[in-house]
């Protein structure tokens, strides 16, 4: 046995789980490939797996997810995307154009690492901030291309707070 095989293995136990192949070959699909929607991710465990569903797919990833093991995340206008990176404080910036996501740390440290200005009666565990803009290559390939996101891009970068600049 591989010692990721054995770390991973070990994972799934430590979280409560069975190892099952799909786990596995989802948890294995996911190593290379951030931020991924359900659907890719099942493209890539049916290689591995034929005749696994999507619906499988799908059960899987709720299943890690529930356990800690994968976070899920909604950004506006995208569906869901799973990624491994769990259990520190990080946020998430998406471009307007192409949707491509990347990671951003968060600068202040622990979960949450903001904090409302009223919470509202709640205790306040995270926050989850998505920042909104383009990418390098995006802005690099068109001049034109408007901050905007409602110049036809993907995602609603007003309903989360609009981080274009003033004029």
């Amino acid at each position: 046995m591989h010692p990721e095989t054995s770390a991973t293995h070990d994972r799934l136990r430590g979280a409560g789980l069975r190892v099952t192949a799909p786990r596995l070959a989802v948890l294995e699909a996911l190593e290379g490939m951030p931020h991924a929607a359900a659907d890719v991710v099942f493209a890539k465990v049916a290689l591995a797996l034929p005749g696994t569903s999507l619906q499988a797919v799908y059960g899987v990833l709720a299943a890690l997810a529930g356990a800690g093991l994968v976070r899920r995340i909604e950004p506006a206008g995208s569906p869901a995307l799973y990624e491994l990176r769990t259990g520190d404080n990080h946020h998430h910036v998406v471009c307007t154009v192409c949707g491509d996501v990347a990671d951003v740390d968060c600068v202040v440290g622990h979960a949450p690492c903001l904090t409302p200005s009223n919470d509202a009666g709640f205790t306040v565990q995270t926050a989850e901030v998505t920042f909104w803009g383009l990418c390098a290559a995006c802005r690099d390939s068109d001049d034109d291309v408007e901050l905007d996101a409602e110049a036809g891009g993907v995602g609603d970068a007003t309903a989360v707070g609009d981080l274009t600049r003033a004029s």
